[in-house]
C-alpha cells in the first residue's frame, strides 16, 4: 500500500523535493512487503505546536522530544514517518534502519539530499552521538536554507 489520502494531507505545505522523496520511498517500501505500513506522522508544524513539543519534558509532563525551536518542520523542510503494524507503531521493534535505507535510496533516485534524525552529521554512522530521531527526515540547510 502506498500513501493514503491522510498521508498526502499531512504532506501539504512540505517542500516539493521532500514530498517527491517520500512518495518514491513509499513505493519502494510497499514493494518490499515488510509487514509494516509507512505512514506520514507529521509534515508542517505550527509555531504553537513546536512550542508545545519543546515544553514537553521541560515545563510540561513527558519526556523531551525536541531540542529546538528552529525545527525544519516549521518551514516545510522536514517530515516524520512511522512504521505501523497491526494499527500501532511498535517503537521498540520497528525496522527503523530499513526505513532510513529506503528514504536514502529514494532520495538518491530523485536526486535530492536528505538528512536523517538518526545521523545528523550525515557521515553514515547512525546513532553514534545519541541521535534518536529515526522517524525524522529533512532537507539540509546548506542546500535548502
Amino acid at each position: 500500500m502506498s500513501l493514503t489520502p491522510r498521508d498526502l494531507d499531512r504532506l501539504k505545505g512540505v517542500h516539493g523535493d521532500l514530498v517527491a522523496v517520500v512518495r518514491r520511498a513509499s513505493q519502494i517500501w510497499a514493494a518490499r512487503n515488510t509487514g509494516y505500513r509507512l505512514q506520514v506522522s507529521e509534515g508542517v508544524r505550527t509555531l504553537e505546536r513546536q512550542r508545545d513539543l519543546y515544553a514537553q519534558g521541560r515545563t510540561k509532563p513527558g519526556k523531551i522530544v525536541t531540542d529546538t525551536m528552529a525545527s525544519r518542520h516549521l518551514t516545510g523542510h522536514a517530515v516524520d514517518l512511522v512504521l505501523v503494524k497491526g494499527g500501532i507503531v511498535p517503537w521498540g521493534s520497528a525496522p527503523w534502519d530499513d526505513l532510513i535505507d529506503c528514504m536514502l535510496e529514494a532520495a538518491q533516485f530523485v536526486g535530492v539530499p536528505i538528512r536523517s534524525g538518526a545521523d545528523w552529521d550525515r557521515d553514515g554512522k547512525r546513532r553514534e552521538k545519541g541521535e534518536s530521531d529515526s522517524p525524522h527526515f529533512e532537507l539540509p540547510r546548506e542546500h535548502y536554507p
